[in-house]
């Protein structure tokens, strides 16, 4: 999972340049963070997206059209991984250690 590395270094972005840039944990259907995601969208809204699939292991590169709130589907196993916001995910976090 190198990719965007190589693409952000190859053209000198800077986070200024970036509409949005994310590296998280991608839960599988059960909750469990099994996997990662990275994105990042550019002005030419193109999202360039490398991930590790939590549901079967694979691990792709994809380039797909930017949108909010931004999911891709696991070119292997189809599962839809999902990029939530920050905000919603602290909120149900919080919301979890409360009801333990």
């Amino acid at each position: 999972m190198s990719k965007i590395q190589e693409f952000i270094i190859a053209n000198s972005i800077k986070p200024k340049d970036c509409l949005y840039h994310t590296q998280r944990s991608a839960k599988n259907g059960k909750g469990e963070p099994t996997g990662k995601i990275r994105v990042l969208a550019m002005p030419d809204n193109v999202a360039r997206v490398e991930y590790k699939c939590p549901e079967c292991g694979h691990e792709a590169y994809a380039e797909t059209q930017w949108k909010k709130p931004f999911s891709i589907n696991c070119a292997k196993c189809n599962f839809l991984i999902r990029v939530p916001k920050m905000r919603e995910e602290f909120k149900k976090e919080q919301k979890a250690e409360r009801n333990k």
